[in-house]
């Protein structure tokens, strides 16, 4: 049993009349309301059918990014656009790297999601309109089925928001028919006007959804993942540069109507008391927890520390002493362990790409079949901790050889690595695929020795482009393995299907933390009350994050600002990769310093011949590596489409 996932993948195909009805609709714009009119009378045989409502709620799903497809042909910027990472292409597939690089205009169609998710809102919301008549279905089948539109309306102006600010908002009736263009247009509502409407229709959603899946149903959201949206818009909400907090830029930016401002001026910090009540909700829910795999006989000893912190703070079942870390961090993203036997999981999706487009196969060296185009910068490298918790800092003769391989869960450290990838926190090791890592490649069956390859990113080393493909080559000698599973390699060879997390329960115990740490005072809603910097809550939640990790706890709880600095680090470093750090740098008014700092890496220009000149930290200065960042880039730029069809509807300040 599970209790998650919008699969979006799943887009069913229906028959006669209602094709022709699916499929006009997917191509209408949200202003445009001639195709549903033509539709009504296929419309009305679909509501006399409780499996016609189904398949029609599907279609309205099938308007949704797919989340897990990261940088190949990916949905949205995102991940591709994170300082996180770059592509070695920069290309129609991989268009995020165009936003970094400062090649995006209202006028380009890479990410143009604007109408599709109105779409699916427009969807959604004739579904609830119509719902009480179809006869065949059960009361509570009828309550889950307006669960699940409730999700998608709110979950399309999610997405919305996200990408272009705040949004109009549309009225949850159907368009009439006779309406002027007057009426179709709407002024944009502010951000925290959209904030509210998104969390009604999941509180809505909430209310009606099952709190469980049985198997064959995994796919359809739940209690839980309407819950986790509240819990992160209310997040983003309460964070600075949503709250009052951008320092005046946006001071001009008004609706005409009424001259509300787009983004509030004034600092809310009760705005904080609900992003904590949120994710309080879910946690009381007792229906997730951190995933763990159990310690083996190849688990790595802990550093003292750690037993000392878990034994001065002890948390129930997270005793690391017990916890094999590397596994338990693992298995929630390398397809060991099914979306259905994972608590941790609350809403996820399965990436469409198979192959080196997949985000295990963009990162795989072309020995192994891979597109070898994933670079992880060095300051990503550098994030994670030392094994005893320790900030990382570069040691002596950091380009020397550890000298004797190491095997620990069943990972292995080549004898080759350097000093400065030795005794690194689990996650590091789980996350980076690095110069001299084993890459296992265990369902391998050829000839050409791929099993255990130890790939290097030397100028004259084994991960060089192919003959045919000059481009494909690693350009910061980082790369990422979150996504790939031992067994991975696409020459004579498979990738293991994954499941992405959309949502998962780290996330929650870390937006809870986070705003613990900046609530003033108490706050109480629906019976939930919290209070600001409830040391107890903070650490039990936090600490759940570092004992699963392997890491040492906090016994005493910092000052606000140490905290927020430590809160920050672990969400950087427990979602790598995961689509967060590119929301994570807007909301807290942090993207600007960090995206305009320089790129670095290893230096892959040097040969084997001369190990300690590509073990020094170097300025990234090809083509791929540039970024840019400015004002305009807290939101993209609403398409120029858009624009034509609403002459109320404003561009976002600096496009």
């Amino acid at each position: 049993m599970k209790k998650i996932r919008q699969n979006i993948n799943r887009i069913m195909l229906l028959l006669g009349t209602f094709i022709l009805c699916t499929m006009q609709f997917s191509c209408a714009d949200f202003l445009d309301v001639d195709d549903y009119f033509r539709n009504t009378t296929q419309l009305d045989s679909i509501f006399q059918r409780k499996e016609l409502v189904d398949q029609y709620i599907r279609g309205a799903a099938s308007y949704l990014p797919n989340e897990g497809n990261l940088w190949t042909n990916a949905p949205n910027p995102f991940q591709g656009a994170s300082d996180e990472n770059f592509t070695s292409f920069n290309d129609g597939r991989h268009a995020a790297i165009k936003l970094l690089l400062d090649e995006i205009t209202a006028f380009n169609n890479e990410f143009n999601n604007y109408a599709n998710y109105y779409t699916g809102i427009r969807k959604a919301s004739i579904v609830l309109q119509r719902i009480n008549e179809v006869q065949d279905i059960s009361d509570l089948d009828r309550r889950d089925f307006m669960g699940r539109c409730y999700f998608l309306r709110g979950y399309y102006y999610y997405q919305l928001l996200l990408q272009y600010g705040p949004v109009p908002i549309m009225s949850d009736q159907a368009i009439a028919v006779d309406a002027s263009v007057e009426e179709m247009s709407k002024e944009r509502s502010t951000y925290d006007e959209c904030i509210e409407h998104i969390c009604e229709n999941m509180k809505m959603a909430s209310d009606l959804l099952y709190s469980e899946r049985a198997s064959d149903e995994i796919s359809i959201p739940t209690k839980g993942a309407a819950l986790a949206v509240i819990s992160r818009v209310r997040l983003y909400s309460a964070s600075p540069w949503f709250n009052g907090g951008s320092g005046g830029l946006y001071a001009d930016w008004k609706r005409k109507s009424d001259g509300a401002h787009f983004i509030s001026q004034n600092v809310d910090n009760e705005k904080w008391g609900k992003a904590a009540v949120a994710a309080k909700r879910i946690i009381d829910l007792g229906l997730y927890e951190l995933y763990i795999s159990p310690r083996k006989s190849d688990t790595k000893a802990l550093p003292e520390v750690v037993m000392n912190t878990f034994n001065t703070r002890p948390i129930g079942q997270f005793n690391p002493g017990v916890i094999d870390p590397f596994r338990s961090y693992s298995e929630v993203f390398s397809g060991d362990v099914s979306v259905s036997m994972n608590d941790e999981i609350i809403y996820s999706c399965r990436p469409t790409q198979s192959g080196k487009d997949s985000p295990a196969g963009i990162a795989m060296p072309a020995l192994m079949g891979g597109m070898n185009g994933l670079n992880l910068t060095q300051d990503v490298a550098d994030a994670f901790y030392m094994e005893d918790g320790a900030s990382y800092s570069q040691p002596d003769a950091a380009h020397e050889a550890i000298g004797v391989a190491k095997s620990f869960s069943g990972y292995t450290l080549s004898g080759n690595a350097a000093r400065m990838h030795n005794n690194r926190e689990m996650r590091f090791y789980v996350t980076i695929g690095f110069n001299h890592c084993i890459w296992p490649n265990a369902s391998y069956t050829g000839s050409s020795n791929l099993k255990n390859l130890e790939v290097q990113y030397y100028a004259d080393g084994n991960a060089g482009p192919p003959a045919n493909f000059a481009v494909d080559y690693n350009h910061s000698g980082y790369t990422l393995k979150k996504y790939v599973n031992a067994e991975d390699i696409i020459t004579n060879g498979s990738i293991r299907p994954k499941s992405f997390p959309i949502f998962r329960y780290a996330e929650i115990l870390l937006n809870y933390a986070e705003a613990l740490n900046e609530l003033e005072g108490s706050y109480s809603e629906d019976g939930i009350q919290v209070t600001g910097r409830d040391e107890n809550e903070i650490l039990d939640a936090f600490n759940q994050i570092r004992y699963r990790a392997g890491l040492p706890g906090l016994t005493t709880l910092p000052g606000q600002t140490q905290m927020r600095d430590l809160i920050k680090k672990e969400r950087r470093i427990e979602f790598v990769c995961e689509g967060h750090r590119y929301h994570d740098l807007r909301r807290w008014g942090d993207a600007y310093a960090a995206y305009n700092r320089p790129v670095l890496g290893m230096n892959i220009k040097a040969r084997r011949a001369e190990r300690q000149a590509f073990y020094t930290i170097t300025t990234l200065t090809d083509d791929k590596a540039r970024r840019y960042f400015d004002y305009k880039n807290y939101f993209y730029p609403i398409p120029k489409t858009a624009l034509d069809k609403n002459d109320k509807l404003v561009q976002n300040p600096g496009w």
